[in-house]
């Protein structure tokens, strides 16, 4: 601003604020005496010195300390008493810097995001529990699921007509001896239902060497493998609005998951089956799909333009919450 003023006095305020970039409104008022600055007047119903003392007191009282300025003043005005309007609490509450929660409240504990890793079958399984409408309204089956997360195979499912742990104890303990799993290579993960998080659940994969991790309370995200199997068996054209017994829903989850297992075309492991994946038949599969591509450029380049297909391969490594990479890519690192 100071430089503004000996190059007005050579070619004009105007060219010389245009020329430094500066408001001309601002620099005139930077030319005014101090002195001629007048301050601004209270207003006339603004409270006294000793009234704002007074209000600020009562708000650091015992009794008041932890309650917001609206309960405050209604308990005032129950008692006939009037100190100030409500805005006028809160005003000086926050000219002393103290516009926050005044309540004691509970904080709630921050989650870790899970992050969990598999790269091949048999080491990560992702667990759920689902509802099958039942024959009335309000009545309900209950279908347990464990999926491998790498294979998106079905290890291991029920269906009760009760949510219990006890019989979540004996499904996973059944997919763990079916599958010769041994102690310390399995994750299995779960959400915050009930079941999930009781204690016999937990005394069984403590005994039987499993690692359990848990989604964070409220985030369906962190459990992204089981919700996608349950959308897909809900949203098949014969699964229907209501089973009439839960003969007739174990039958039909019999006939589904023999076809997710088998013939199932997974889109998120390059169009196999869970089955092939999961039992290892993955290279076998590829190498066909190859042979069959590599046939077809050989008899038809032009439709390639020229540049052989290569056929498509699963995932090598499936991560529920994948962790951000802490520093940016060089170009070297770049694919």
């Amino acid at each position: 601003m100071s430089a503004v003023t000996p190059l007005a006095h050579e070619v004009g305020a105007v060219r010389a604020c245009e020329a430094l970039a500066v408001s001309r409104a601002s620099w005139y008022r930077s030319q005014g005496e101090p002195s001629t600055v007048q301050p601004r007047p209270a207003p006339p119903l603004a409270l006294s010195a000793e009234q704002r003392q007074e209000v600020m007191q009562l708000l650091h009282s015992e009794r008041f300390i932890d309650q917001a300025p609206r309960a405050v003043y209604a308990t005032l005005l129950e008692e006939g008493r009037y100190l100030a309007s409500v805005r006028t609490f809160y005003r000086l509450l926050e000219q002393h810097g103290e516009s926050r929660e005044r309540r004691n409240q509970r904080h709630h504990r921050n989650y870790a995001k899970p992050e969990l890793l598999a790269t091949g079958p048999n080491q990560l399984w992702s667990w759920d529990i689902t509802k099958l409408k039942g024959p009335v309204k309000w009545s309900y089956f209950y279908l347990y699921v464990i999926l491998d997360v790498f294979s998106r195979c079905v290890v291991g499912w029920m269906v009760a007509d009760r949510e219990s742990s006890t019989l979540a104890k004996r499904l996973i303990s059944h997919s763990y001896e079916r599958h010769g799993i041994g102690p310390g290579e399995l994750t299995l993960h779960a959400d915050r239902g009930s079941s999930m998080k009781s204690k016999a659940v937990a005394l069984l994969l403590s005994d039987l060497g499993v690692t359990k991790t848990h989604s964070r309370p409220h985030v369906s995200d962190d459990n992204p493998f089981s919700e996608a199997q349950f959308k897909t068996l809900k949203y098949r054209p014969d699964f229907p609005k209501r089973f009439g017994c839960i003969e007739d829903a174990r039958a039909h989850c019999q006939r589904f998951f023999h076809w997710y297992n088998h013939e199932h075309r997974h889109s998120g492991i390059a169009l196999l089956t869970p089955a092939d994946v999961h039992s290892g038949r993955t290279g076998t599969c590829v190498a066909k799909r190859q042979q069959t591509l590599d046939a077809a450029f050989q008899a038809y380049p032009q439709r390639f333009k020229g540049r052989a297909p290569v056929a498509e391969r699963p995932p090598a490594a499936v991560w529920i919450n994948k962790p951000m990479p802490t520093e940016p890519a060089t170009l070297e690192q770049l694919p």
